[in-house]
């Protein structure tokens, strides 16, 4: 566990960052002399990008109304 104050975070932000990104907490205070925990520092997970493959939905949808695409009533008046 690292623990700094928010001036040391400061000076250390691209190391900090690092450590989170492995994995260690990262605590910052607000002043070393009061010891209250301000922020924990996390790294944010890294997001899968999956190719999109065409038609991979097909057969999800099990029901559409007839009247899906009719104009409703409430916008008749601009339709005309």
């Amino acid at each position: 566990m690292i623990q700094v104050t928010m001036d040391e975070a400061k000076e250390r932000l691209p190391d900090l960052m690092d450590a989170a990104a492995r994995g260690e907490t990262v605590l910052i205070e607000k002043e070393a002399d009061q010891g209250a925990q301000v922020v924990q520092l996390v790294a944010v997970p890294k997001r899968e990008h999956r190719r999109r493959q065409a038609g991979s939905a097909k057969g999800t949808v099990l029901f559409i109304a007839d009247d899906f695409d009719a104009p409703l009533e409430d916008f008749r008046e601009y339709m005309e």
